[in-house]
């Protein structure tokens, strides 16, 4: 009897799809094939209307992170075509990962910040069911953190959204007198690179003496085997997957000790604790294991290093040719462990704003992404993005700009239509919802200075006013962030308004109106 040929194919690779092969499988769900040894067309994007570019700006979020691996893309698509049951595979990941890392315990998180949510579930409910459901509400719970005002930064958002409270300290003195009953754990962000007035090691000190566990963020590092962190006292480490280690963008790392990190996994999804929302998928599982594996055998970051060093020599050279323009090379920093290369230029032979270079290199062809912006002159450019050729173009394009940059524009200062000093009445329309704020501003002939009340926050205002058109800049301090507010409007008769420029938010409409 004969038996029906099979009908199964197996999947192609996405490495297969990149060589040219297995054309014919996939021609019909992803249109015409790469042509051998190139990357695809970006048609996912450009037929939604969105335009890739080259990434100069490193591994931000909001522009994409980093580049993915091959290795890591290729099993990321290996994993789509299976089930598995997400307990087993993160406890085979965890021993996967310890035994690479030469760390007691690991686990994958959806990105560093859940990590920093994980770990600080842990250390505040372990791993007691009625105390995991119980969160948020720290009712009866240690609920205090630790914090080194040196380690402030805004994605510790991460860390009080658990429900705890941030308690600062500036020296050893004061973390002592700091540590009570309520203190949960002790949070420092990582620190190799920079001097700091409250370093790990007397942090840790500190507290394993009073029994407190400590988290260290180490988001935008890399990877050392053995870790240094857990070395000076660190009982976990949160790192971000989609940075220098090329894995998942949606994908990070806890490690450490063995008991903290199950109990944060026992916080995290697939589990019906605080951390479910923060869903981790099989997919970025097992890219994020390839990424690591990748990294410890395979990578060699000093050679990356040298290669972005050539980039950045071949832009230098090709930017001599302009008068006024200058380069250099910076070493890693706390935040950015790899070098990056600072491009100044002289605003009395090149009128063009580094805020006008950003934009004539967006908008032109491929489009390219910077750190210019602002009235300044100068940017840093951040190679770990980039693909090789790249920096060809970027330095082709740079030349090409500031070479054909206007001449400088001599400013003509229009005197202010009226004194705005006193006390202006702000109304504010958000995308949704509103708000009353209050501008209590001196003006001494353009230039504005004075106090900016927010609905909860003050801070400081500054800015100036050219003819009708009112530009006033505000810093409003939150914890661990800093609010910006840039009112832009116009002004008459006792009256302004104009929109509201909000960062990385939704922009707004502004109103104000003078008080008696």
């Amino acid at each position: 009897m004969k038996t029906k040929p099979s009908t199964y194919r197996r999947p192609v690779s996405r490495r297969e799809l990149l060589r040219g092969r297995g054309l014919a499988a996939t021609a019909g769900l992803i249109g015409a094939p790469p042509a051998a040894g190139k990357e695809p067309a970006p048609d996912v994007y450009t037929r939604l209307g969105v335009r890739p570019f080259i990434n100069c700006t490193a591994t931000y979020t909001i522009n994409g992170g980093s580049r993915l691996l091959p290795e890591v893309i290729e099993a990321i698509e290996q994993a789509a075509y299976y089930h598995v049951n997400l307990d087993e595979l993160m406890e085979a990941a965890g021993r996967r990962l310890s035994q690479l890392l030469r760390v007691p315990w690991a686990m994958v998180s959806s990105g560093a910040a859940a990590a920093l949510s994980h770990a600080t579930a842990a250390c505040v409910a372990g791993a007691d069911p009625e105390r995991m459901k119980q969160l948020p509400d720290t009712a009866g719970l240690k609920s205090e953190v630790i914090l080194p005002r040196s380690s402030r930064n805004e994605y510790f958002h991460a860390v009080r959204a658990v429900g705890v409270r941030f308690v600062e300290v500036d020296s050893p003195e004061q973390m002592r007198a700091a540590i009570g009953p309520r203190t949960a754990m002790a949070l420092v962000l990582g620190n190799r690179f920079d001097n700091v007035s409250l370093r790990l090691k007397e942090v840790s000190e500190i507290a394993h003496q009073a029994g407190v566990p400590v988290l260290v963020d180490a988001a935008a590092d890399y990877l050392i085997v053995p870790n240094p962190y857990i070395a000076d006292g660190a009982d976990l480490v949160a790192y971000s997957g989609g940075k220098i280690l090329r894995g998942p963008q949606t994908a990070g790392l806890l490690l450490g000790r063995e008991d903290l990190v199950r109990a944060a996994y026992a916080n995290s999804s697939p589990h019906h604790a605080f951390g479910r929302m923060m869903k981790v998928s099989k997919e970025e599982i097992v890219g994020m294991v390839t990424a690591v594996e990748s990294w410890v055998n395979r990578r060699n970051r000093e050679a990356e290093y040298k290669e972005w060093e050539s980039w950045y020599a071949h832009i230098a050279s090709r930017l001599k040719a302009v008068d006024g323009v200058s380069t250099r090379v910076l070493p890693p920093s706390r935040g950015g462990p790899f070098p990056i290369l600072e491009i100044g230029w002289d605003r009395a032979n090149i009128g063009l704003t580094a805020g006008e270079l950003h934009d004539l290199l967006l908008k032109g062809e491929p489009a390219i992404l910077t750190h210019a912006e602002g009235e300044g002159h100068s940017f840093v450019l951040r190679p770990v993005a980039m693909r090789p050729g790249d920096y060809r173009i970027v330095a082709n394009r740079l030349l090409e700009l500031l070479r054909s940059a206007p001449p400088p524009k001599t400013l003509v200062s229009k005197p202010a239509a009226s004194d705005i000093s006193g006390r202006w009445d702000v109304s504010i329309r958000y995308l949704r919802g509103e708000a009353r704020h209050t501008l209590d501003l001196e003006a001494r002939g353009d230039e504005v200075t004075g106090r900016h009340t927010g609905s909860r926050l003050r801070g400081d205002v500054k800015g100036a006013v050219q003819g009708d058109q009112v530009r006033l800049r505000s810093v409003l301090p939150y914890e661990e962030s800093q609010l910006v507010y840039v009112f832009e409007g116009t002004l008459s008769s006792g009256r302004m308004e104009g929109e509201l420029l909000l960062g990385e938010f939704p922009r707004a409409r502004w109103t104000a109106v003078r008080t008696s």
